[in-house]
């Protein structure tokens, strides 16, 4: 079923929609509250005029002067039983008070109360301030709510006009904040687009200032160079792959046409299978180790893990290799027994052994030592050692330096990358060197106690 999108595809739309919203949100408080609180102040100023009128009023009655309510705009002076006694014209026969009220009245009063139609005079909604004088009268004073009400519809018009038109400004900035903002990803974008292959060395450009969006740029063409180089690394592996089974190919096939065209004289035929089959076991050889740095690669590689004293380990592989390599190997150290996998640790003993013997070493001298957190496997020669241009990377597929230094077993340069990928599965280091106890080149492999 298809999933339907409800909002904007884009970033920038996204972000200018949740800016506009939080600005409506916030907008629309603000304007609330405003418009609560000028309510608040006309109704305050109303009621403080009423309040000072009605005492001048009060003043005016005390010293006798009942004309002066009959002279106000809105205002009825009582008796305490609820007699009307003098009063404002314009209310004719309209009371500010009931004469329930009037009698029940205790203190000064303030409210809103709607004067009935009556006659050709309208309904009359009206403030009234009522206070009972010394004497037991009761004077009502009031003015018309209407002025009030006018203020606070044109205060309420005034406001849902700008409302729109403050949410409109606002939307247009937040666009054009967004938009600014976000305009070197998009340079990034079109940049990152146009490198179509890594054989470019065109690299993303530097976004100026030190916010997310530079360091992620910073971030991006970092990583964009160290693709590069793990992508020129990639393609120089399979060039020297495809180097060295080149080779062998060749030979095998040469040779197994030989035989074919040798067929009355079986000596020659012979010879000529005893080699094409030395060829497919390189072949086979070579096909196993890219196969086991792959697996290591991926994490994938299986060690099946029991107790291995490496001294014994490397005694046992000396003996079985000297004759072979025409190497003296001399073996010292104190037994150390470490959780690994026999035949890959044999495995990585016989390429150092081979490694010194294709670089014209005639002794070779392997010493096993440990302390409380590691094991130490020391394989020392007396050839010329490693060449200064490679000894930073001679664990590297297919790395030769002058003299083939990282030739391993195979021939192809992948000995000291196995030895490297079965440590890394072991969870130890190695690190090569030149000089040590016999002048020539150096391995130590560190594999952790446990």
């Amino acid at each position: 079923m298809r999933r339907v999108r409800l909002g904007p595809r884009s970033l920038r739309a996204r972000l200018t929609l949740v800016v506009t919203l939080g600005a409506a949100a916030a907008l629309g408080l603000a304007l609330a509250l405003l418009y609560a609180a000028l309510n608040r102040q006309l109704a305050t100023t109303l009621d403080r005029d009423l309040t000072t009128r009605a005492g001048d009023l009060a003043a005016a009655v005390r010293t006798g002067d009942t004309s002066s309510v009959a002279r106000d705009p809105l205002a009825q002076l009582y008796a305490a039983d609820g007699t009307l006694l003098a009063g404002s014209p314009v209310l004719v026969d309209r009371r500010l008070l009931p004469a329930d009220d009037v009698r029940s009245l205790e203190g000064d009063t303030l409210r809103t109360r709607t004067l009935p139609e009556q006659g050709e005079a309208a309904p009359l909604t009206a403030r009234v301030f009522t206070q009972r004088l010394d004497d037991g009268r009761v004077l009502s004073v009031g003015v018309s709510a209407q002025p009030l009400e006018k203020a606070r519809q044109g205060l309420l018009q005034v406001l849902l006009i700008a409302a729109p038109v403050l949410l409109g400004a606002l939307a247009a900035a937040g666009w054009l904040v967004v938009r600014a903002a976000l305009q070197p990803v998009d340079v990034l974008t079109r940049e990152a687009a146009s490198i179509a292959s890594f054989e470019s060395d065109r690299a993303l450009p530097r976004v100026p200032g030190d916010d997310e969006i530079a360091r992620l740029a910073a971030t991006l063409d970092d990583m964009l160079g160290r693709l590069r180089v793990a992508f020129e690394r990639e393609r120089s592996f399979v060039d020297d792959a495809s180097h060295e089974l080149r080779t062998p190919i060749a030979v095998l096939r040469g040779e197994i046409e030989l035989a074919l065209l040798s067929s009355d004289d079986p000596a020659e035929r012979q010879r000529s299978l005893r080699a094409a089959l030395g060829e497919a076991e390189r072949l086979s050889q070579l096909a196993e180790d890219l196969l086991l740095l792959a697996r290591e690669r991926m994490g994938a590689l299986v060690l099946r893990e029991r107790p291995v004293d490496l001294l014994d380990l490397a005694a046992s592989e000396a003996h079985r290799l000297d004759r072979t390599l025409g190497l003296r190997v001399r073996v010292s150290g104190v037994p150390v027994v470490v959780g690994g996998d026999a035949d890959r640790l044999r495995q990585l003993v016989t390429n150092l052994l081979h490694n010194s013997a294709d670089a014209g070493a005639e002794v070779v001298e392997i010493r096993s030592s440990v302390d409380a957190v590691e094991a130490t496997l020391e394989v020392a020669d007396d050839g010329p050692g490693f060449p200064a241009e490679i000894l930073g990377s001679a664990f590297e597929r297919f790395v030769r330096g002058d003299e083939a230094r990282s030739r391993g077993a195979t021939g192809a340069g992948l000995g000291l990358s196995i030895v490297r990928a079965v440590t890394a599965a072991h969870g130890g280091t190695v690190e090569a060197g030149n000089g040590g106890p016999l002048g020539g080149a150096v391995v130590r492999v560190h594999l952790p106690m446990r």
